[in-house]
This record gives structure tokens, sequence and C-alpha cells, in this order.
């Protein structure tokens, strides 16, 4: 099965919080409401300016992801 790059998820215990969970590597949950992040994974011994480089990439097009995502619910 392939996997899409990114899903939204909601949880009622959250009310007011959305999540975009990444599913490539580095496997992570970013909260939209304060953009907390938290790894699903260990990333022990990754490059540390190279991951950080990547991370700012990537909730970038999480971001992104979920506009598009509020945009097709609209239309």
């Amino acid at each position: 099965m392939q996997l899409p790059k990114f899903v939204l998820a909601d949880n009622s215990d959250f009310p007011e919080d959305i999540f975009v969970i990444h599913l490539d590597f580095p496997r992570f949950l970013i909260n939209l409401k304060d953009d907390e992040v938290e790894f699903l994974e260990d990333l022990e011994g990754e490059d540390e300016t190279e991951l950080e480089s990547e991370m700012e990439h990537l909730i970038t097009l999480a971001g992104e992801f979920y506009d598009r995502e509020m945009k097709a619910y609209e239309d």
C-alpha cells in the first residue's frame, strides 16, 4: 500500500487542535494550533543541522497541505 505524505487528524479530547501527520521519514505530528512537533521515531544519530533544515521545509509543506485540504472542503 502506498501511503500519502501527509494526513489530517483531529481528536475530540483536543477539540481546538488540528494535527497534520507526516508519514515519510522523519515521521512526526504537528499541532497546527501551536506548531508543536512530536516525532514518531528515534532520530538519535541523525545530522542535527540537516534535520533542522529539513524540518523547517516539512513544516512549511504541512501548512500548505492543510491550506489545500481546507480549500478543497470549502469548494
